[in-house]
C-alpha cells in the first residue's frame, strides 16, 4: 500500500482507503455487524489506515463497528465520521451550532472515543457553506479536544470551493470518477494551493464503473439505485454519479476496450483516480472481503498510458452534457 498526505491534517493515509456506507451489507439490507468487523479487519491487514463512516450509516451501527475494530488493533488507524444528515427536514435553517455539537457528542459516545480524528459536515445544503458560525463551532470543539480536524463532504464543486475559504477546513470529500471530471479543473488546483486534503467518494459511480451491470440487472427494492435515479430521496448525483443508466452502460463498455482484459474495469477506474496527485485517498465501499482485496489490488496496477487517459476523456465527452455543469 502506498500513502499520501491528507492535506493540513498531517495524516499520512493509504491512497486506497475504506468507505463504510455499505460495509455491513449490501445497500438497503439490514446492517450485519459481523460482516462489517471482518471487512474492517481485513482492510487494516492490507495496510488501509483511513476509514470513513457516518452517524447515519446503519443508524450508528457502522460507527460502532468501525471503532470496535480500531480499538482492538495496535496499528494507528484514522477514523473519520460525518454529521448533519440526521437533521429533518434537511434544510439550512435547521443547521445550528448546538445541534451539530450534540451530533459530535453522540458519535464520540457511540464509538467510545475521546477524540474524533476527522469530523465532516455531511453534504449540507449549499446555504450552510455561507454561514461562518457553523464552521466556527468546530473550532470550539477542537479546543475542547473533541475533534482533531474538520472536513466537509460536498455534492458540488461550488460547495467545495466555498468550504475551503474557511481556514479550519482540512479536507473535502467529493465525487470524482471516470463519469465525473469537473473537480479536476479549478477545485483540485485551489485545494492543493490551500493544502486541503481531497477524499474521493463514489469512485465507481455506484457500481456502473465495475463493468458488471447490464440492462437486465435488478437492484433491491431498498437500494438507492432502484429508487433514487431522479433524486427522489437525495441528490441524484449520488446515484450513478447522475448519469443516465443506459448511457452509463454504453460508456462502461467503451471504457473496457481501453484496458487489458485481465483486470476488471473497477480496478482501472480506481487507478485512473490515483493518476491525480491532488487526490489524497479514495474511499471505495465494500460489502465483502473480496471487494476489499480487489480495491487494494487496484493500487498495484501500472499507471495509465497517455492513450488510455485520452480514451477516458473521449468517453467522458459523450456524457459530459448530462453532468458537468450540475455538480
Amino acid at each position: 500500500m502506498k500513502y499520501r498526505m491528507l492535506g493540513k491534517t498531517g495524516f499520512n493515509v493509504s491512497e486506497i482507503s475504506l468507505g463504510t456506507w455499505q460495509v455491513g451489507g449490501k445497500w438497503g439490507e439490514r446492517f450485519d455487524e459481523g460482516n462489517a468487523e471482518r471487512i474492517v479487519n481485513l482492510a487494516i491487514d492490507q495496510g488501509i489506515n483511513f476509514i470513513d463512516t457516518a452517524d447515519v450509516y446503519g443508524d450508528g451501527l457502522s460507527e460502532a463497528a468501525v471503532a470496535r475494530v480500531v480499538r482492538s488493533r495496535s496499528e494507528r488507524v484514522f477514523v473519520a465520521t460525518k454529521c448533519g444528515r440526521k437533521i429533518s427536514p434537511h434544510v439550512a435553517r435547521e443547521y445550528t451550532p448546538p445541534r451539530l455539537v450534540s451530533f459530535v457528542e453522540k458519535s464520540l459516545k457511540n464509538m467510545g472515543l475521546e477524540t474524533i480524528d476527522l469530523i465532516q459536515l455531511h453534504c449540507p445544503p449549499t446555504e450552510v457553506y455561507y454561514r461562518p458560525e457553523i464552521f466556527e463551532t468546530f473550532d470550539r470543539l477542537k479546543e475542547a479536544g473533541k475533534i482533531r480536524n474538520l472536513g466537509v463532504s460536498v455534492e458540488k464543486v461550488e460547495e467545495g470551493l466555498k468550504a475551503i475559504e474557511y481556514p479550519n477546513v482540512a479536507t473535502v470529500q467529493i465525487i470524482f470518477n471516470m463519469f465525473r471530471h469537473r473537480p479536476k479543473e479549478l477545485f483540485f488546483f485551489e485545494a492543493r494551493r490551500r493544502n486541503v486534503g481531497i477524499i474521493v467518494r463514489v469512485p465507481l459511480a455506484s457500481g456502473l464503473l465495475s463493468g458488471k451491470f447490464t440492462k437486465d440487472t435488478i437492484f433491491g427494492k431498498e437500494d438507492h439505485r432502484t429508487f433514487n435515479r431522479e433524486g427522489a430521496e437525495f441528490d441524484k448525483g449520488e446515484t450513478f454519479s447522475g448519469v443516465d443508466y443506459a448511457t452509463g452502460l454504453r460508456a462502461a463498455d467503451e471504457l473496457k476496450k481501453l484496458f487489458p482484459s485481465g483486470d476488471p474495469l473497477a480496478a482501472w477506474a480506481l487507478r485512473w483516480i490515483l493518476m491525480f496527485d491532488a487526490v489524497s485517498c479514495i474511499i471505495p465501499g465494500a460489502s465483502s472481503s473480496g471487494q476489499v482485496t480487489a480495491n487494494f489490488n487496484a493500487a498495484a496496477l501500472p499507471p495509465l498510458t497517455d492513450e488510455q487517459m485520452a480514451g477516458v476523456e473521449a468517453v467522458y465527452a459523450k456524457i459530459k452534457p448530462q453532468v458537468h455543469q450540475l455538480w
